[in-house]
């Protein structure tokens, strides 16, 4: 029996034994408050030890994994990228405005190049998944990279169902924002998941939340290093003027892409052009180069 075993069982000999028990309220409530303080430290620092081996062992797993690929190199652990950032004091070390920046330009690429390779496969034709009207460009894409990234940094170098909830909820947000803001700004949809079970209003579902956790599980894990580890070749004042570069093109191309898209519901609507810019805009982005652009937006379904 320990020290603080035997004053409590002296204090409750002398409670029991009392004629008045009430006088030792105070005294046991400085027991109590004692510990529940000593209960919440221990359980803090049990967090913080379960967090510590998680992390630990991550770490080991993205070392040590893919030694034997040959077809498919392994990317590089999250850990390493750090190293080198540290050491190099790249412009875009850790997860700067500069990093973000460039994770949402080549997620806007890479999501649409994705997304029509899975039409591809799956309908067996090739069709737009573009968000923008110049060049194969997405911001929803380049939104959920950055925001993933950005919600998942701080689990790069821990286990992976960490990424996996983290995206789950995270992804699910940002379609269901970036869903209700397109409807809001232009009445229209780019997606609906009513006929799907567990959705909500038709922006999300759970089938796709899955997804989004196991996409934010692979990207933490497996994209993010790839993409930091090309980023550190860029040169630190030629990387900085590129990226300005991207952000002032991306932009623009948003600016002309609402516009373009205001003007092609108007069209549907039957509002006829009223002035020269108008007409101008008719001109540039008729119909026909819209819908193949955004093969998949439907102004109906709004409704």
């Amino acid at each position: 029996m320990n020290e603080e075993e035997e004053k409590l069982q002296a204090l409750y000999s002398a409670m029991t034994e009392s004629d008045d028990p009430q006088k030792y309220e105070k005294e046991v409530d400085i027991h109590i408050r004692s510990y529940r303080r000593a209960s919440h430290n221990i359980l803090k620092e049990s967090r913080h030890l379960i967090s510590m081996t998680d992390e630990l062992n991550a770490r080991l797993t993205d070392l040590t994994k893919g030694k034997n690929r040959k077809l498919i190199p392994a990317p590089p652990a999250n850990s390493v990228i750090d190293l080198a950032e540290q050491k190099s004091r790249h412009f875009a070390s850790g997860l700067n405005m500069y990093k973000i920046l460039l994770i949402c330009f080549i997620g806007s690429f890479l999501g649409v190049v994705i997304e029509m390779i899975w039409c591809l496969l799956r309908n067996g034709y090739i069709e737009s998944r573009a968000g923008l009207v110049y060049g194969p460009f997405n911001l929803l894409y380049g939104a959920g990279a950055a925001v993933l990234s950005a919600a998942l940094y701080k689990f790069r170098n821990k286990g992976s169902w960490l990424s996996f909830g983290g995206g789950m909820i995270v992804g699910s947000a940002v379609e269901y924002v970036c869903s209700f803001l397109q409807e809001l700004a232009f009445g229209s949809r780019s997606w609906d998941y009513s006929e799907m079970p567990f959705n909500i209003n038709g922006r999300i579902c759970l089938l796709y939340s899955v997804f989004w956790g196991i996409l934010g599980a692979f990207w933490i894990k497996s994209v993010y290093p790839r993409m930091a580890k090309l980023i550190l070749k860029l040169p630190d004042k030629a990387g900085k003027i590129i990226i300005w570069i991207l952000v002032v093109f991306l932009i623009i191309n948003a600016i002309v892409t609402v516009i373009a898209v205001m003007r092609w519901s108007e069209r549907i609507e039957g509002i006829p052009a009223d002035s020269g810019f108008w007409e101008f805009v008719d001109a540039r982005f008729p119909d026909s180069r819209m819908e193949k652009i955004f093969a998949n937006m439907d102004f109906a379904s709004a409704d």
